[in-house]
């Protein structure tokens, strides 16, 4: 496919949407992300259908392939991938959580939670997205839904469309499942991941998975997450070695420097035979510039400093992306209560946006 077939709309659209089986269900997808691309304010079915079509049934038709057809996301998702790539030079990824504010208790996977950002606690759909992270922005490529304890009841289940994989203990299994999409033009064997999923997933879980999936990473952690001094000074000033909190760890170091840091392990209780392997914990301070502050635990020891906060940088730019998409896309705006209608509505919303940041981008600079 040529540079400027695959950035036209149409091309875009026969690479995204060539494993969907009926052609008439690539025809809707089609009118759903041109929906999300034109219709002003909220991306209501029936609003888009009204934007990008005279017919009548329209709005029917693109419920329908969004709620109820049982085409796989999977594939799609995995096309915006390699499309990304292609078109982009990542240099990692990025996971981040996503508040989706509900009324009401039957949209799949709505729970109350507290919401540490805002202090508050609300009724809402708590997505994961992964991003690829670029000098062009962060760029969204792939969706999971957490599944909540309160969600264990089959009847419930069922009526939502829940598949059996998707539960709470499969939570960070699924999370770090979204960053399997780079192969085909991937310059580098691996991306690192950057991860804030503090209050949303367990810290020393995710990062268990990662290691075992051979990631290098940058991962915020709580204040209170146990670790084991790295160094025999460390240890002496901590009780022997003995485990303690990652503030505490670095409470002594505030004054040595301007991003305190340290070596540390995770405490063995933490973590599965082979896996133990030396960390460093860094302090970064919230700055005027909205970057993100807080802990931050990484296994590449041996980066220098500039390129460690260059990548928890990541985080920023993945929020200016999930603001944009929030307000320019419809992320919010999912009518649906199935489990697959909303990983459609998600990848489509994707899809959308990429092809606003890349291909419009790359047309009007051809033009």
């Amino acid at each position: 496919m040529t540079a400027a077939r695959s950035t036209s709309f149409d091309g875009f659209t026969d690479q995204l949407f060539r494993r969907i089986p009926r052609a008439d269900q690539r025809r809707w997808a089609e009118v759903y992300v041109q929906g999300l691309l034109t219709t002003p304010g909220k991306k209501t079915v029936r609003r888009m259908a009204a934007a990008v079509t005279d017919s009548d049934t329209a709005a029917q038709a693109l419920h329908q392939f969004v709620n109820a057809s049982p085409w796989e996301w999977e594939p799609i998702q995995t096309e915006i991938t390699r499309w990304v790539e292609r078109h982009t030079q990542p240099r990692c990824w990025s996971l981040a959580p996503v508040v989706l504010p509900k009324r009401g208790g039957q949209s799949c996977g709505v729970h109350r939670r507290f919401i540490r950002q805002t202090g508050r606690t609300v009724n809402c759909q708590i997505g994961i997205g992964a991003f690829l992270s670029s000098g062009t922005g962060d760029l969204p490529v792939a969706w999971n839904l957490l599944i909540p304890e309160e969600w264990s009841d089959s009847a419930r289940r069922r009526q939502a469309r829940i598949p059996s994989t998707a539960t709470a203990a499969s939570a960070i299994p699924n999370a770090l499942k979204l960053t399997n999409g780079l192969a085909l033009y991937a310059t580098e064997d691996s991306l690192p991941v950057v991860a804030d999923m503090v209050g949303y997933l367990d810290t020393s879980a995710m990062i268990r998975g990662l290691v075992e999936r051979g990631h290098d990473f940058v991962v915020a952690v709580p204040d209170n997450l146990l670790l084991q001094p790295g160094s025999h000074l460390a240890a002496r000033q901590c009780a022997e070695g003995a485990p303690v909190r990652a503030a505490q760890f670095l409470d002594g170091r505030a004054g040595h420097a301007p991003h305190p840091s340290g070596l540390v392990y995770l405490p063995r209780t933490h973590t599965r035979p082979g896996l133990q392997r030396t960390y460093r914990l860094f302090a970064r301070p919230e700055d005027d510039r909205g970057r993100p502050g807080g802990l931050w635990l990484t296994n590449m020891t041996n980066r220098p400093f500039g390129e460690l906060l260059a990548l928890v940088d990541a985080q920023t730019t993945t929020a200016t992306t999930i603001g944009r998409l929030e307000r320019d896309f419809g992320l919010r705006d999912f009518e649906g209560r199935s489990y697959p209608g909303w990983h459609h509505h998600m990848t489509l919303v994707s899809a959308a946006y990429n092809y606003q940041q890349l291909a419009v981008r790359h047309l009007r600079q051809v033009a």
